[in-house]
């Protein structure tokens, strides 16, 4: 067993943790555009699938996006969309 010290490195250099207040949920979405983004990580796809058919089934308003890679952060694009066109996101994150 080794009993040497180490201490963890954050990768994002961040010297403080992002710290935002969470916004409401809308009250009702019925009125709401509701985003599914899929990572591209494997069965996010499937996943978002199934809760496209249960939510469209109650008649919302839904959007699809998806990122091209898991790998990578959002392109700016598909962020952009987002923002101009859904009030709430689900975002896919299977395996």
């Amino acid at each position: 067993m080794n009993l040497e010290a180490y201490s963890m490195r954050d990768p994002t250099m961040e010297t403080a943790a992002a710290q935002r207040a969470r916004r409401p949920p809308p009250a009702d979405l019925s009125r709401a555009t509701v985003g599914l983004l899929s990572i591209s990580k494997e069965r996010s796809e499937e996943f978002l699938d199934t809760i496209e058919a249960r939510l469209s089934a109650r008649g919302l308003t839904l959007l699809r996006f998806a990122k091209p890679t898991h790998t990578k952060p959002a392109p700016e694009q598909v962020i952009q969309d987002i923002v101009e066109r859904c009030d709430v996101v689900i975002e896919a994150l299977a395996d």
